[in-house]
């Protein structure tokens, strides 16, 4: 399997012109973007149009939560976002051919079963309208800057089993929630893991993280990395050395 296929770059950074240099410092050791609030906000789709045309692929990022009927909706208009809109050129105006639909996106599990089952069914109706791979619907348990608790596990556990029985295909969750939910939920449930620190680096706001190598091994489908790459002095090298703590555990 292809580390690269595990590992998601979280662009959280204010402007454009810092997402596109750190695209292209990347280079092809990274194919996996997840674009939030923070770019969205500021440029809406173009961002995602960028990087589907550059043939990276899309984890949007947005935890869609409200009533069922209007998160069904923004998640109609975000299986548009697979649609290709124009061929990409590159600098000497030549078609590249480069395009990737959307990889997959978040709402809330807080949102209860009706709005999940909403989105999940919207997703699929909307894909096979468009003639598109349905993006991954993946559902946001507790979020790893929570400090945790006693209770915390349990309600990880209960909001991915009520997720996975409301037809999504997965969880955005803490890496040392995703043994447990490996294991309950099976092998083909996708388990999305942010707070990912390599040994060496700092936790920063995070207060449930994981190194990649236990990730992977304790089950986690991708990993999503921003800080560690983005902010090291050498970004590529800091890629490189995550996707080689992966393959050795793939």
């Amino acid at each position: 399997m292809d580390p690269k296929s595990k590992l998601i770059l979280a662009l959280d950074v204010p402007t454009f012109e810092e997402a596109r240099v750190i695209v292209e410092t990347l280079g092809d050791s990274v194919v996996i973007y997840k674009v939030g609030f923070q770019l969205f906000t500021a440029y809406g789709p173009f961002v995602v149009r960028y990087l589907q045309a550059q043939g990276k692929k899309v984890f949007l990022d947005l935890k869609f939560h409200d009533i069922p009927n209007t998160v069904a909706s923004g998640i109609a208009s975000a299986v548009g976002l697979s649609v290709p809109v124009h061929e990409a050129v590159d600098a000497a105006g030549k078609k590249t051919g480069k395009f990737a639909p959307l990889l997959m996106l978040t709402i809330h599990t807080q949102g209860g079963a009706e709005m999940m089952k909403a989105a999940a069914d919207m997703a699929k109706k909307r894909a096979a309208e468009l003639g598109v791979v349905k993006p991954l619907i993946v559902g946001v348990t507790v979020l790893t800057s929570d400090a945790g608790g006693g209770n915390v596990s349990a309600l990880v556990l209960e909001r991915a089993r009520l997720a996975q029985a409301s037809g999504l295909d997965g969880v955005v969750a803490s890496a040392q929630e995703a043994p447990m939910l490996r294991k309950e939920l099976g092998k083909d449930f996708v388990i999305v893991t942010p707070g990912i620190r390599p040994a060496d680096a700092e936790a920063g706001d995070q207060k449930r993280v994981e190194t990649p190598a236990s990730a992977i091994k304790g089950g986690s489908s991708f990993l999503v990395v921003g800080r560690p790459i983005v902010k090291a002095k050498d970004p590529k090298a800091a890629a490189e050395s995550i996707l080689r703590e992966i393959a050795s555990v793939v």
